[in-house]
């Protein structure tokens, strides 16, 4: 689902990224509801911010990506976390890219999104390229997603990518690395 967000462009940099978990339903410019094999997730569109909500049977988890007044956490490369019976991933990495390429990139994910049954993709009014998307499928028992967060202005799109699930032991159902390349924060 592609929408345009009724609002103006105010996170604007890539930077004032932070990440939460835990974090209560914040007011959404956009919400797509998915049953994903018995996991109820509700995918929102803060703006160029993001925030999933899980529940499943097992527990319930809450993501937030966005400019937060007062956060401590800033975005980090890479999580791990045990959330009582879950194992909770999370990954990001920033890339910077030529203004032809990025408006090219760009295009390129709001299309992949747009039609994806389990997709919600936001553009804001007058700048085609400044979006946030969002992906999310279910694999081996496992909730994943993928964000998008675009800043043209920069150059800079904000890529993350989320696992929720059942302890998978090593070298099982790891067919998609979180391509964390630098540090990882494990977080108790």
């Amino acid at each position: 689902m592609l929408t345009t967000l009724k609002t103006a462009y105010t996170d604007t940099r890539a930077d004032d990224l932070a990440w939460a978990l835990g974090r209560e339903p914040l007011a959404a410019l956009a919400v797509l509801d998915l049953e994903l094999g018995g996991a109820k997730l509700q995918l929102r569109l803060l703006g160029a911010s993001h925030q999933v909500l899980l529940e499943e049977e097992r527990g319930s988890c809450s993501e937030t990506v966005a400019c937060m007044a007062g956060s401590s956490t800033p975005l980090p490369l890479g999580v791990a976390k045990r959330l009582g019976e879950w194992e909770y991933e999370f990954a990001a990495r920033v890339e910077t890219l030529s203004q032809g390429s990025f408006a090219g990139r760009a295009q390129e994910l709001l299309a992949l999104v747009a039609d994806h049954p389990n997709g919600l993709a936001g553009t804001f009014p007058g700048s085609p390229n400044a979006f946030t998307a969002m992906l999310a499928q279910r694999i081996e028992g496992q909730v994943r997603w993928r964000t998008w967060h675009a800043y043209p202005q920069e150059g800079r799109l904000v890529v993350t990518r989320t696992r929720v699930g059942a302890r998978v032991p090593a070298g099982q159902g790891r067919d998609e690395p979180l391509w964390v390349t630098g540090h990882t924060q494990t977080v108790t």
